[in-house]
């Protein structure tokens, strides 16, 4: 039943922390041993494997580098240009003719035609810089810095999420080990009840159908073995995806289980992950706020260069109205250089439409949203440390319970084992007191178990879960 119960929960993918103690202490204490260096290492493998860890750093590195291209709009923008342009056109103008008052001697008569040809060499470098940008360049870099400040606290609580699900897995891998330590060590009371059984009924002291109870008892405990081995495939399969880890390397990892005590005066959700990114993602909207403001200001720019600029070899032709005499005009060079300019520019857009106003209040909306949600977020996980808190109390004393009964379980099963040597009991009462030390035994596991848990869930609830395990 408890494996049932242990492959249900892998399958729900709860944070679960599976423990298995034999003996304990019950003192309220911050229980640094209870990760070993191992296992460590181990959550340290996990990390640099994470394949989404590693995506949600390279949100952040790429956020980085965007508010490094914003806050670089500072920086001058050097451009530089040339051109050279070869000419050949003809030009014909053709006015309407006039004549003088007195002669009558017409004037411009027909049409003249202008025929040019020359090359054209353009080159020029220049550079321009923001000086005024309505403050909406440093508000959007302090906006994007708590933007990736936020998105770094949540890639803290995915990390946590699986410093979590690799302590889970492990705990499952050495319960395991502790409940098939538990089947085997009644398989080997069962295996010397048996053989004594069929000693006495070789001799006429027994009946067979204790040897068959004998029998029907150790199918069980082999059914249960089997079922065992299933869900322990299930989870090298799980430790191996999150670590890479083999059975091998497994085994080799120290990961001693015992219950984990917290003072709760020392607990506070200030420190929760995304609290803190909540927090960052407020501050952002604040500054994306400042900055679509910003856009109702002038912007200032500064601009200078140089310039080159050369007509040569160049030639035009036509004909002198009314002379009808041809003229020939030639053209070595013409060049402007150096032709050196700086000057200062302002934009200030006045009206652009309702855009901007619209802007600034959907800003105002998403900066109220994430109030609210920050308001909300903080009053759940008080509520939820406060409940953990509770939890913990209640199953420390369950602990405490529970070590009795394991104490009472053992000494009922030394008892009946005597008894039912010298015949005072029947095999059911013997089976029964077997069966009553692995149940109590299970049941301390499982109270353990949520122990634990809750634990690990507070540490996490109060954002000190990594802490704990690098502090160990």
């Amino acid at each position: 039943m408890f494996l049932t119960i242990l492959i249900l929960f892998c399958q729900m993918n709860k944070y679960i922390l599976i423990l298995s103690v034999l003996t304990f202490s019950v003192t309220p204490y911050l229980g640094f041993g209870q990760i070993s260096p191992e296992l460590q290492k181990v959550i340290e493998i996990a990390i640099l494997k994470n394949s989404s860890l590693k995506q949600k750093q390279l949100e952040i590195d790429k956020m980085n580098l965007q508010r490094r291209e914003i806050a670089q709009k500072y920086l001058p923008r050097i451009e530089t240009n040339a051109s050279f342009l070869h000419f050949n056109n003809t030009l014909t103008i053709d006015i309407p003719t006039t004549t003088t008052p007195i002669t009558g001697f017409p004037i411009l008569e027909g049409s003249t035609t202008t025929n040019a040809y020359g090359n054209l060499a353009f080159a020029n470098i220049m550079a321009k810089t923001v000086l005024f940008s309505g403050l909406q360049i440093p508000n959007a870099v302090k906006a994007m810095e708590y933007k990736t400040l936020g998105t770094s606290y949540l890639l803290d609580s995915d990390r946590d999420i699986l410093i979590e699900e690799v302590i889970i897995t492990f705990d499952q891998w050495a319960l395991l080990n502790n409940v098939e330590k538990l089947i085997n060590e009644s398989e080997k009371r069962l295996q010397k009840e048996t053989k004594r059984v069929e000693k006495a009924i070789e001799q006429g002291l027994a009946i067979p159908y204790d040897r068959d109870k004998l029998l029907l008892a150790s199918l069980e405990l082999e059914a249960k073995k089997t079922e065992l081995n299933g869900t322990r495939e299930v989870i090298l399969e799980k430790i191996y995806y999150l670590t890479g880890f083999t059975e091998t390397e497994i085994q080799k990892t120290n990961h001693e289980l015992t219950p984990l005590f917290l003072f709760d005066e020392q607990l506070s959700v200030e420190n929760k992950h995304e609290l803190k990114a909540l927090h960052a993602f407020e501050k952002a909207q604040t500054y994306v706020l400042k900055k679509e403001k910003g856009s109702f200001l002038p912007q200032i720019a500064a601009y200078g260069g140089y310039n080159y600029t050369s007509l040569y070899n160049a030639n035009a032709s036509t004909t002198i109205p009314i002379l009808n005499l041809p003229i020939d005009l030639g053209l070595n060079e013409a060049t402007i250089s150096p032709n050196w300019f700086i000057g200062i520019g302002a934009k200030w857009t006045i009206f652009g439409g309702f855009e901007r106003i619209h802007k600034i209040a959907e800003t105002k909306l998403s900066l109220e949203q994430t109030q609210l949600k920050l308001t909300d977020t903080h009053n759940k996980l008080n509520v939820l440390l406060k409940k953990n808190i509770a939890d913990l109390n209640t199953q420390q004393k369950q602990l405490h319970i529970g070590e009795q009964k394991i104490k009472v379980a053992q000494n009922n099963l030394s008892s009946a084992i005597r008894q039912y040597e010298e015949g005072l009991i029947s095999i059911t009462d013997r089976l029964a007191s077997e069966n009553d030390y692995y149940r109590v035994s299970l049941e301390l596991m499982q109270q353990i178990l949520s122990q634990r848990r809750t634990a690990i869930e507070t540490l996490k609830t109060t954002g000190n879960l990594f802490n704990y395990i690098t502090k160990n």
